[in-house]
C-alpha cells in the first residue's frame, strides 16, 4: 500500500516537502536526551489501518487492498505487512493494537485462534524492524455481545467471554514485549440509571481488573496497567469519567501501584477539561503513564479524534510532561484519524508528519519556557507566603484554628495580589 514512498527525512525548518519533518529530529537533544526518548510516538493499529472513512451518516471513503480477501489469516497478514511498511517509512518507535484489529472480530475463540497464529509472524516484523508494541489491549465494545457492557455487563456468561479476550490479549502484549495494556471502557458505564446497579457493577469492574493484574503478574507482564478516562460515548456516562475519577477508583480498590492513566485529549474536553489540566492531576498523583495524542473540534460535542496541530495546547501538555519526568514506559500513541474526505495514503503521512512536528515544537518550546524564562520562579512566587513560619506550620500541620485567628488578627487584611494570568498567557505565546 505504501510501496511508492520513501523514508521520511528530517529536513529542517526552511523546507517545503510535505513529506518530511520540519521540527522533529530524533537524534536532537532536548533537556538532557533525544527527542525520540522524550516523545516515543507510537501509530494507532486501528485508525491507520483499519479506519475505512465511515460514520453514522455514511458509507466508507476508503478502501485497502486487503479488503476483498476473504480467508481472515490472509487479510491479517496483508494489513500486516502494510502496517509495518508505514510505520517503518515514518520513523516511529512504537505502535499500538487491538486484538481484532490485528486479526478481525468474531467469538471470542475464533479470535484466540487467530491470533495465535499471526502472533509469530508479528514478533517476526518487530525484530526485522526495530519497532516495538507500546501497549496492547482487547476490543470488549464493538461486538453485539457487549452492548449493555463487558466487565460491567448485567450477564455474569458475557464476562467469561470478556475475561477470554482479556487473557488472550495480555498473552499476546506479553508475546510481543508490551511495554503496557490499557484498559478503555468504552461501554463500562449505562445507558440508564433505572435498569443499573452502579455499585455492583463498579464492583465488578475492580474485580476484572484484579483478575487481569494477578493474570498479567503471574506470567511475566513486567510493564504498566493504563486505564483511559472518558466522559461518555458510546455509553451515557461511562465509570472512568475522568482522571480524578480513575485515580478515586484505583486508590479505593487498591490497584495504584500497578495502574496509571492514559489520556486522551479529545477525551479530556469531553469531560469539560483541558488536556493540560487532566495531565497534572495525573502527575500530581504520580500516575501519569500514556497518552494518546489527538485534537477534539470545540464546535462539536463529540470525540473527532483530530491529529494534533493546536501547538500551544500541546505545548501547555509538554511542560507538564517535562516537568513530571517524563515518560518511562509510556509514549505519544497518534489516537487520530484522518477526515472522511482524506482518502489517499499520503494523507496518512501528512498527518502523522504534522502531529510529530507538533509535539516537537512543543517539546522545544516548552524546555526553553521552563529553563530560560521566569515562568517556574513567578508562579512559585505566588505561594512564597507558605514558606514563611506560619505558613510552614500550617502546611505540617502545626496549627490550631485558634492559633489561625491569631495570626489573622496579627496580620491584619490581606492586601490584594495580581495573578498575573495573561502575563503567564504572554509568557507562554512569546515563546511559540
Amino acid at each position: 500500500m505504501f510501496k511508492d514512498f520513501e523514508q521520511i527525512k528530517y529536513e529542517g525548518r526552511d523546507s517545503d516537502n510535505p513529506l518530511a519533518f520540519k521540527w522533529y529530529n530524533e537524534k536532537e537533544l532536548v533537556a538532557g536526551k533525544p527527542m525520540s526518548d522524550h516523545l516515543r510516538f507510537a501509530v494507532a493499529y486501528w485508525h491507520s489501518f483499519c479506519g475505512d472513512g465511515s460514520d453514522q451518516f455514511g458509507d466508507p471513503t476508503r478502501f485497502f487492498p486487503w479488503d476483498n480477501v476473504k480467508d481472515p489469516l490472509d487479510k491479517a497478514k496483508q494489513k500486516l505487512e502494510s502496517a509495518f511498511d508505514f510505520i517503518s517509512k515514518l520513523g516511529t518507535p512504537f505502535y499500538c493494537f487491538h486484538d481484532t484489529d490485528m486479526v478481525g472480530n468474531g467469538t471470542v475463540f475464533e479470535i484466540e485462534k487467530r491470533l495465535e497464529k499471526i502472533l509469530p509472524l508479528v514478533k517476526e516484523m518487530q525484530d526485522s524492524t526495530g519497532i516495538s508494541l507500546l501497549w496492547g489491549t482487547a476490543n470488549l465494545f464493538s461486538d453485539p455481545r457487549y452492548m449493555n457492557g463487558a466487565a460491567t455487563n448485567p450477564d455474569f456468561r458475557v464476562l467469561t467471554h470478556a475475561a477470554t479476550q482479556l487473557k488472550n490479549a495480555i498473552d499476546a502484549t506479553i508475546a510481543l514485549g508490551g511495554k503496557n495494556y490499557v484498559f478503555w471502557g468504552g461501554r463500562e458505564g449505562y445507558m440508564s440509571l433505572h435498569n443499573t446497579d452502579m455499585q455492583r457493577e463498579i464492583d465488578n469492574l475492580a474485580m476484572m481488573l484484579t483478575m487481569a493484574r494477578d493474570y498479567g503478574r503471574k506470567n511475566g507482564f513486567t510493564g504498566t496497567f493504563l486505564i483511559e478516562p472518558k466522559p461518555m460515548e458510546p455509553a451515557k456516562h461511562q465509570y472512568d469519567y475522568d482522571t480524578d475519577t480513575v485515580i478515586g477508583f484505583l486508590r479505593h480498590y487498591g490497584l495504584q501501584d500497578d495502574f496509571k492513566i492514559n489520556i486522551e485529549v479529545n477525551h479530556a474536553i469531553l469531560a469539560g477539561h483541558t488536556f493540560q489540566h487532566e495531565l497534572q492531576v495525573a502527575a500530581n498523583a504520580g500516575l501519569l503513564g500514556s497518552i494518546d495524542a489527538n485534537k477534539g473540534d470545540y464546535q462539536n460535542g463529540w470525540d473527532t479524534d483530530e491529529f494534533p496541530t493546536n501547538i500551544y495546547e500541546v505545548t501547555e501538555a509538554m511542560m507538564v510532561i517535562l516537568q513530571s519526568g517524563g515518560f518511562t514506559t509510556g509514549g505519544i500513541n497518534f489516537d487520530a484519524k484522518m477526515r472522511r474526505n482524506s482518502t489517499g495514503p499520503e494523507d496518512l503521512f501528512y498527518a502523522h508528519i504534522s502531529g510529530m512536528d507538533t509535539f516537537a515544537r512543543a517539546l522545544i518550546i516548552a524546555d526553553k519556557i521552563l529553563k530560560q524564562s521566569d515562568y517556574i520562579s513567578l508562579r512559585n512566587k505566588r505561594y512564597s507566603s507558605f514558606d514563611s513560619p506560619g505558613g510552614s506550620a500550617f502546611e505540617k500541620g502545626q496549627l490550631t484554628l485558634e492559633r489561625m485567628r491569631d495570626l489573622a488578627l496579627e496580620y491584619g487584611e490581606p492586601e490584594s495580589i495580581s495573578g498575573r494570568q495573561e502575563l503567564f498567557e504572554m509568557l507562554i505565546s512569546r515563546y511559540i
